[in-house]
């Protein structure tokens, strides 16, 4: 049986298939659009489905929609009841004063419960021989709890058969924490925290104020927060109250009372914006360690997953995986609302076709490699139509690691790209940590603020060595110290408070990738490399090699390494 799964209420459309269990496809619109996010959150883009993704998982399946069995779509606008999904200030690109915002989610919902006629009869005409003539979709179709679908995508990829389940977001229909406890192929929801208590939107709320764009960036106010100090660690305790159930309120507060105006864009970084975001991210660490602790304490188990955009904040978990109660942490690597589609197909797939008593029906998620990939053939003919310069590698890994060695920056594409927001190692810009003016580099190519910084990627076996207490970590959802009498080997990957976001890969997740770390490793002494996501400001991560080509020759890299191939400026 095929389940399609579809997230596109908010923004990081996307789509996944399952059959069986086994997840075949997954990926998101930008990917497709080269539109960040596929879209923005507001109510009037609710109807623009992820056709592409989902043309894509019917491409790799072999089917068209009218052979897929269920639709799961990851938001029940029956859920919604009495709460305005857009009354909250933080939703600023509405142009229209807040109080009468909640006239939206008539909009919004309707275009939710028109979905089934949206993907029968609004596909582009370009997509038609996978989408048209899909008949009747209403029966087929179910509508999944947000919080339930983020909640699914975190325990049944998991490598565990039992495990409490925390998701933590903006918001789904009211709900913008979930506790839950998994077992084998059941997943039960013990509480909820509702709208309008939200960490999400308060860290959307201080994005928008430090002059970046909320539901976007907030993961370089996690990057700036290393540069300041708790200095305003109780302005956020004061408003933030964690009851003894689970529970917690956020009273509402003006930034621009406490601290003045709001920075705009593209102004210059005062400590003053160090301090808040720095401020925000202990708050923030805070609390969620007491909801991990209430919700251990309800259900005693030794393991936790994690999923909601709130659980890509990497250093975070790394306070959750070291001051924690739970033995074991695994964070969903889609964690944000693209990992929904996931979830919702799982959740529909396990309660369809598993029997609750039986053996786990779902597989782990070992990697991330479930988008598109293109052969040697089609990367050639497509090189050789655009009258392209290129050459053939006959050792990619050591030819590459070569090239690295001499200090040059490359873009690396090779294999299925990545599903969710991390590039690791298909559709990735790769570089030596040895140099300490590397990050500088990168930020520069990829004209990014000058405080990002940028992340190693390890081999697994090595990863102990050169990281504190580090282990399996293939999906760059942890931070890690890094080891002082290693420190100086890798300047360009630590970070100013003297850790690293990890990536761990092995031979069995990316043999290729492995193996040019091992290249690397034998030139330099060091299986390190810098990686960070190919692509540039304002653009999703490349999908296709016209993606890949157009960026490399609009950039300052020093090669493209394609599959077999090498493009050199």
């Amino acid at each position: 049986m095929y389940i399609l799964g579809i997230n596109a209420a908010f923004h990081d459309s996307a789509a996944a298939l399952v059959r069986d269990g086994r997840l075949i496809a997954a990926a998101e619109e930008e990917r497709f659009t080269h539109i960040k996010h596929g879209k923005r959150p507001v109510p009037f883009t609710t109807w623009e489905i992820p056709f592409h993704a989902i043309d894509f998982c019917l491409k790799t399946a072999g089917i068209t929609l009218k052979d897929v069995d269920r639709i799961a779509y990851s938001f029940d606008p029956e859920g919604v009841s009495d709460a305005s999904v857009y009354e909250d200030e933080a939703y600023d690109d509405i142009l229209t004063p807040s109080k009468i915002y909640n006239g939206w989610d008539t909009i919004f919902l309707n275009y939710i419960r028109k979905a089934p006629e949206q993907l029968r009869d609004g596909y582009p005409h370009h997509l038609q021989k996978r989408l048209a003539e899909a008949g009747d979709l209403s029966g087929k179709w179910e509508f999944v709890n947000h919080h339930i679908s983020h909640a699914a995508s975190a325990f049944f990829p998991s490598p565990f058969t039992e495990a409490a389940v925390l998701t933590i977001d903006g918001r789904g229909e009211k709900a913008t924490t979930g506790y839950f406890l998994g077992k084998g192929n059941t997943l039960k929801q013990l509480a909820t925290v509702d709208m309008p208590h939200s960490l999400g939107i308060l860290y959307e709320k201080i994005t928008t104020y430090l002059g970046f764009l909320h539901s976007s960036d907030e993961y370089k106010v996690m990057a700036l927060a290393s540069y300041g100090n708790p200095v305003y660690l109780e302005d956020f305790r004061s408003v933030i109250r964690v009851g003894e159930d689970g529970q917690y309120a956020i009273d509402d507060f003006d930034p621009e009372q406490w601290w003045g105006p709001g920075r705009k864009k593209d102004d210059p970084f005062e400590q003053l914006h160090h301090d808040i975001a720095h401020s925000l991210q202990k708050a923030l660490e805070e609390t969620v360690l007491k909801l991990a602790q209430w919700l251990y304490d309800q259900t005693g188990a030794e393991n936790l997953c994690m999923a909601g955009g709130v659980a890509l904040n990497c250093v975070m978990n790394a306070v959750i995986r070291d001051r924690g109660p739970f033995k074991n942490v695994w964070v969903q690597p889609a964690a944000g609302d693209a990992g929904t589609a996931l979830g919702a197909a799982q959740w529909l797939d396990a309660r369809l076709h598993a029997d609750a008593e039986g053996p786990r029906y779902t597989e782990p998620m070992e990697h991330v490699y479930w988008g598109p990939e293109y052969s040697d053939a089609e990367i050639e003919q497509f090189m050789i139509w655009a009258k392209t310069p290129y050459k053939r590698l006959y050792n990619v890994a050591k030819e590459t690691a070569e090239i690295l060695a001499q200090d040059k920056i490359i873009a690396w594409y090779q294999g299925r790209m990545e599903f969710g927001p991390r590039s690791l190692g298909a559709r990735s810009i790769l570089a030596s940590p040895i140099n300490p003016d590397m990050q500088a580099r990168l930020n520069d190519i990829k004209d990014r603020e000058d405080f990002r910084p940028v992340a190693p990627v390890v081999r697994e076996e090595d990863a102990p060595e050169w990281f504190e207490n580090a282990h399996v970590s293939p999906f760059m959802l942890f931070v890690y110290p890094v080891k002082d009498d290693k420190a100086d080997q890798i300047p360009a990957v630590r970070h100013t408070d003297g850790t690293a976001r990890v990536q761990t890969v092995n031979a069995q997740q990316h043999p290729l990738y492995h193996e040019l770390l091992s290249e690397f490793k034998a030139l330099t002494g060091v299986p390190v490399l810098v990686n960070t996501s190919f692509n540039t400001r304002g653009e999703p991560i490349v999908c296709s090699p016209r993606d890949a080509i157009e960026c490399f020759w609009t950039s300052p890299f020093d090669a493209l390494i394609i599959n077999s191939f090498i493009l050199e400026k």
